[in-house]
């Protein structure tokens, strides 16, 4: 893998995301993404844990790839399986932890806010979904994700305003889960936190994330090709 790192001890997965740069989102990106979490259920893994080299999570996605993207159908097969793999995240079957300390950026933070606990090392880190701010439309699916991890009162600036958080203003106001205070300890935080995950009856937790966000991750996907046709016939 060129993208990422797949390691499991102690039945807690980990997948780190390294391509020695900025962790941009492509097509090889979401292939290996897709690979380590098939992994990870192939282990059984009990708990999950997302992470980034030191200061990178991840700048979202390639945007050198998305210009070569010249036909709707390719624009449409590249966006369907973004959503498609964070959506899949959203869903996972098991706990999953986004822990690290460092930039999250649209898709970075997208993949942030899937997963079902959220910490951050406090530091000089910027967060933000910058899709408005870029001339981006976020679909439905997106919307859907940052609002179960974005307080309501916030929905406005973090989605509408495009605005970039630091880590103890993204943990102040309730859009971070755990604020760490040594960026070194991120790691250490987010395993006792698995640890206790992993004592939760996996059957029940599966199933009941299952029935809490199936339906309304199926209908958001549902409508991402009639939202981006309509996108683009008004771009």
């Amino acid at each position: 893998m060129t993208k990422m790192r797949y390691t499991i001890e102690d039945k807690i997965a980990l997948i780190t995301l390294d391509d020695g740069k900025m962790n941009v989102m492509n097509w090889e990106f979401f292939q290996e993404l897709n690979d380590c979490l098939d992994r990870a259920l192939a282990d059984k893994a009990s708990a999950l844990i997302f992470t980034g080299r030191p200061g990178i999570f991840s700048a979202g996605l390639d945007l050198k790839l998305l210009p070569t993207l010249s036909s709707i159908e390719d624009q449409l097969k590249f966006q369907k399986t973004f959503a498609s793999v964070m959506l899949r995240v959203y869903l996972f079957p098991i706990p999953t932890i986004a822990a690290y300390a460092g930039h999250s950026i649209a898709g970075g933070a997208i993949l942030s806010y899937a997963c079902d606990r959220f910490m951050v090392g406090d530091g000089p880190y910027k967060i933000q979904i910058n899709e408005v701010a870029n001339k981006m439309l976020i679909p439905s699916w997106i919307s859907l994700i940052c609002r179960s991890s974005i307080p309501p009162q916030h929905w406005r600036e973090a989605l509408l305003h495009s605005r970039a958080y630091s880590p103890r203003e993204a943990f102040e106001r309730g859009i971070v889960d755990d604020l760490i205070k040594e960026e070194g300890k991120v790691m250490d935080a987010a395993k006792e936190l698995a640890r206790d995950l992993c004592k939760l009856d996996g059957k029940a937790y599966a199933f009941t994330k299952k029935f809490m966000r199936q339906e309304e991750a199926d209908k958001t996907f549902n409508l991402l090709e009639k939202e981006l046709l309509t996108w683009q016939k008004n771009t």
